[in-house]
């Protein structure tokens, strides 16, 4: 067998006496794509810290090329060609494209004076290496989100990166652009580059990855090569237990009577006439592709964006909702697609995220919150410390449920949901896609918005399917597959 690029032994990490890490080992081969996969907590991110050197395991060792790398940081891990595209993109939007792939280490003559046309051309050539010619003076805020990806993978091998580390990349891409970012790292495969491919989208290993290693509750539970881990086996290692359906049965036939009606609904530049009905035990899938106006619909939906003109009925009465505080005095509830930065406030207690839409129910601190809050958190199951912990520290299939049992509290019956299981593992997405289904059952209106097109099909009643802004179709559940949803998506016709 071919050495390790990169071998961690016997790595031990502990927080606080919780322990992170138990004796993990870990190799990445050269010029191999390695899917790192596991529940949320099963000690990914620490390790992949301690790879990239940002942490300092508390014992084990770490080599390099067969070399130890001890007390490895992370200045000295860039030295050797580690880098780390995070999840949440680290760029400056103001600054250029070859800005951002040279910030901080600019190509400079002797004075040093900034030797800007050097720079441009290098940042072409590596744009045109990663197959997307770019113009490198662009600024990055005009860029789509995979582009900038792609911008972070560039600066990567601008200083020669032997391995790089991918955290959920395809979290925030369409479908063509999980195709295209597939194309760069086939082409960083080619190049003799190591990838570490961390994702919860079970189905990307397939299509990616080489080998792949699942760590469960800070262990190592297996390596082994794609090929010889068919999805359920695969699945039961992460759980721990056998692989169960991964959606549960439908919920049943929605109520005859309107919850949501929609006429007209357009915000310039954003979507335009849109239209539709949703009613109560009914599940409503809003696909497309990124940048199609879902999310931009849904906020406005719920008053947290502007629309320029519309009509809105709730329960067969015409509403008019200017701000969030409307959208919930009327029984609605938005599930954003990013809880962190839109659904949470990190740094309060978890009680206080899920009573801040029904703290007019409640005495500050009472113990009808507490109480309440507490049977919520059992019944779906919320893994903390106790409800003063703060949001920040818990993992991101955790925080979701907050975010969600803030809803069940408020006592909601109209549900947005905007990429409810973005960035969480099989386990969590198991247990949200029950909670959908059981409040479609007890009556409740849901609209879903995934880029999944799995979940869209495998949760919903119905499906509209929405291209630049405008509803471009819809399809019964019967009538509903990948194909037919893409062929809307992308401007074809059913």
């Amino acid at each position: 067998m071919t050495a390790p690029l990169l071998e961690l032994r016997d790595i031990r990490k502990s927080f606080g006496g919780v322990t992170a890490l138990d004796g993990v080992s870990f190799q990445v081969l050269p010029g191999e794509v390695h899917a790192l996969v596991g529940e949320n907590g099963a000690g990914k991110s620490t390790l992949m810290n301690i790879a990239s050197g940002v942490l300092q395991p508390d014992s084990g060792s770490i080599l390099w090329d067969g070399q130890p790398a001890p007390e490895l940081d992370p200045r000295r891990a860039r030295q050797l060609g580690i880098a780390f595209v995070h999840q949440e993109l680290a760029l400056v939007p103001q600054l250029s494209i070859a800005e951002n792939i040279y910030l901080g280490r600019h190509p400079t003559t002797p004075r040093p004076v900034v030797q800007w046309r050097v720079m441009l051309e290098r940042a072409r050539q590596l744009l045109a290496e990663l197959g997307r010619p770019l113009d490198p003076s662009l600024p990055v805020s005009r860029l789509s989100v995979g582009e900038q990806q792609l911008v972070e993978i560039a600066r990567a091998l601008a200083f020669h990166a032997r391995l790089v580390i991918m955290d959920e990349p395809t979290a925030a891409l369409s479908e063509h652009e999980v195709a295209r970012l597939f194309e760069v790292i086939a082409r960083l495969k080619h190049r003799g580059v190591s990838v570490i491919y961390i994702t919860h989208r079970l189905k990307e290993i397939y299509q990616t990855a080489d080998r792949v290693t699942v760590l469960r509750d800070g262990r190592h539970v297996i390596t082994a090569s794609v090929c010889e881990l068919p999805h359920d086996t695969l699945i039961r290692h992460m759980v721990g237990r056998a692989a169960q359906d991964q959606f549960p049965p439908p919920a049943p036939p929605p109520s005859p009577t309107t919850a949501l009606r929609v006429e007209n609904f357009t915000a310039r530049g954003r979507f335009h006439d849109v239209s539709f009905s949703v009613r109560r035990g009914e599940i409503l899938g809003l696909a497309g592709l990124v940048g199609a106006g879902r999310t931009d619909l849904l906020e406005a939906l719920f008053g947290a964006a502007p629309a320029d003109s519309g009509r809105l009925w709730i329960h067969e009465r015409p509403a008019r909702i200017r701000s969030p505080l409307d959208a919930i005095r009327l029984g609605m509830a938005l599930v954003p697609d990013d809880r962190k930065a839109k659904g949470l406030i990190l740094g309060a207690p978890l009680i206080w995220n899920v009573v801040l839409p029904s703290h007019r129910r409640f005495l500050i601190r009472s113990a009808e919150e507490r109480s309440q809050t507490e049977s919520i958190a059992r019944e779906l199951r919320i893994r903390a410390v106790g409800f003063d912990q703060p949001a920040s520290s818990l993992s991101g299939g955790n925080q979701q449920k907050v975010v969600l049992a803030r809803w069940l509290l408020a006592r909601a019956s109209i549900f947005l949901m905007d990429e409810p299981t973005r960035g969480i593992d099989v386990g969590a997405k198991a247990e949200v896609y029950e909670l959908i289904r059981r409040l479609a059952s007890g009556g409740a209106a849901i609209v879903l918005v995934s880029s999944e097109l799995e979940e869209i099909l495998g949760l919903a009643h119905r499906i509209l399917v929405m291209h630049r802004g405008r509803v471009a179709g819809e399809l019964p559940r019967e009538q509903a597959t990948e194909e037919a949803v893409m062929r809307l998506a992308t401007g074809g016709v059913a």
